[in-house]
């Protein structure tokens, strides 16, 4: 499948961008505002404010909308995360929301359940985006300090994982969100390669020039660690444990959504970290 003006929707009613300041959803945007569609961001800070944990905003957040990015912080895949997207998602339907296309996380349970939850919305078209690790998070996200610092500790063992580049997510989200062939659709996104956590931090060091070693954690090791920065042991917590569940090998494995999508293959990590380098992004 691949992205065709001709069936694309000419609504001009805005698309809702929940988590529209992070890592895909300000891709979502940016790319959706270059299509020439209006787009309301949704975040805390927006000019109509969105909080997944004040319900009292979702009303205005999805009026006159004909569409959303859902991309739930912390994890569709979390304890509680398919009861609060599955009361979003009724809501947004009820105000006349026709189509959603949903962040999940490969290979998680939890996120399974949310996925099922929300198909189950009547008169919602619906298409998942179900995505293997980013690969930014090497960049933008968690894992960023660890390698400025040269040590990236982490509890992934030597498991391979074909990490995607968010780019291709949010190339993904975009055609879902403006083409009516997308809708019903489940696209399971890795990147091209198999990649360990060992040969990450070697293709970034050659990259950067800088050394750059992989640690192997215990997932209670990287929950100590996170409290130690700060994170709350709740939080920390569910974080470990969704790194123990997808991290124990069930995902090393390749698809083929990209391609499907958009009938092109999906980056490679080497394409990615170049891309991040030359943007600065380890300084």
């Amino acid at each position: 499948m691949t992205e065709n003006t001709n069936t694309t929707a000419t609504t001009t009613a805005p698309i809702l961008v929940t988590g529209g300041t992070g890592k895909t959803g300000r891709r979502v945007a940016d790319r959706l505002t270059a299509l020439g569609r209006e787009v309301r961001i949704g975040s805390r800070s927006a000019e109509i404010p969105f909080d997944w944990d004040d319900r009292s905003t979702w009303d205005a957040a999805v009026a006159g909308v004909s569409a959303i990015y859902l991309a739930y912080a912390p994890d569709a895949g979390f304890p509680g995360a398919a009861e609060i997207i599955g009361s979003f998602a009724e809501k947004a339907v009820a105000a006349g929301v026709t189509r959603i296309v949903l962040l999940t996380g490969r290979g998680e349970a939890g996120a399974e359940v949310t996925e099922k939850v929300v198909a189950a919305i009547p008169g919602i078209e619906l298409t998942i985006v179900r995505a293997a690790v980013f690969a930014q998070n090497f960049s933008e996200g968690f894992l960023a300090d660890s390698v400025q610092a040269g040590v990236l500790a982490f509890p992934a063992g030597q498991v391979a994982e074909p990490f995607i580049d968010v780019d291709d997510i949010a190339d993904v989200a975009v055609a879902a969100l403006t083409d009516e062939r997308h809708i019903g659709e489940l696209y399971e996104l890795t990147g091209p390669r198999l990649v360990t956590f060992t040969e990450a931090a070697a293709e970034i060091a050659a990259a950067i020039g800088r050394h750059v070693e992989y640690v192997p954690l215990t997932v209670e090791e990287f929950r100590a660690g996170m409290i130690e920065h700060g994170v709350p042991a709740d939080a920390a917590g569910q974080l470990a444990e969704l790194m123990r569940e997808i991290m124990d090998g069930h995902n090393a494995h390749l698809a083929d959504g990209v391609r499907r999508a958009l009938g092109r293959e999906a980056r490679d990590f080497a394409d990615y970290v170049r891309g991040a380098d030359a943007a600065g992004a380890w300084g």
